[in-house]
């Protein structure tokens, strides 16, 4: 046992970059994967994708940002598998932009994704992972959750304070054994930084399979054992010393 084999994972934001291959690399490890992503035909994809994998996949039409949504997904996933054992907080957007041109509306969607979506997804998993006495909960920051940089001031506030959320949750999760990690990731070839900054060096990125190890990482920790904070970098990050 890898410790992740025969374990049912959720994973939000699925259908591409970091999500879909931290899918594909629960699924090769044994476990039963649950791919969400607003856009359902690329989760479908991905979890197409898995079906030679020892694990069962599936995929499943997830907002975040929307309370129904994000409690049908958990529903499903422990109707599906029986329990869920892991979930994965990866979705994510941004609005790149001055402050002062930030419109509250798209404030509002950045923090609706990248915070209020994870305390939705928690909220839902963490009283059956509570339940059971056992359970992981991964929240993807990113280097925004340790320093700052200009037109970016929603995307900021909402990893700094998925940081805190993951750390407050740590503290509740280990008296009733279920392990909580944020996994504070630098740059990564994926379609979040290259369709939006085409003329970025990838040299200076990461493959999102990288961090997607460092996730399995953080779950083949054995019982008694949590890893509550991790960052992975690119060797030539720029976002952080």
């Amino acid at each position: 046992m890898n410790g992740i084999e025969g374990r049912s994972a959720l994973v939000t934001g699925g259908g591409s970059g970091l999500g879909a291959e931290t899918s594909r690399v629960l699924a090769a490890s044994g476990a039963h994967v649950l791919v969400a992503d607003l856009d359902p035909q690329a989760a479908e994809k991905v979890a197409a994708s898995l079906r030679d994998c020892p694990g069962e996949a599936a995929a499943i039409r997830l907002d975040v940002s929307d309370p129904e949504s994000a409690r049908e997904a958990v529903e499903a996933a422990e109707e599906r598998f029986g329990s869920l054992d892991i979930l994965v907080n990866n979705a994510g957007t941004d609005r790149t932009v001055a402050f002062d041109e930030l419109t509250i509306e798209e404030w509002q969607r950045v923090i609706g994704v990248n915070l209020h979506g994870a305390y939705l997804m928690s909220h839902f998993a963490f009283p059956g992972m509570k339940r059971r006495g056992r359970g992981h909960i991964v929240n993807i920051a990113s280097t925004a959750a340790r320093r700052t940089w200009a037109n970016a001031a929603a995307y900021h506030a909402s990893k700094w304070g998925l940081l805190g959320l993951s750390h407050s949750l740590h503290v509740e999760g280990r008296e009733v054994g279920v392990a909580v990690t944020a996994l504070i990731a630098g740059g990564m070839r994926t379609p979040f930084i290259m369709e939006r900054f085409p003329d970025t060096d990838p040299g200076l990125l990461q493959e999102p399979r990288n961090v997607a190890e460092a996730i399995r990482f953080v779950l083949q920790q054995p019982p008694g054992t949590v890893i509550p904070e991790l960052m992975v970098l690119p060797m030539r990050e720029t976002s952080w010393p």
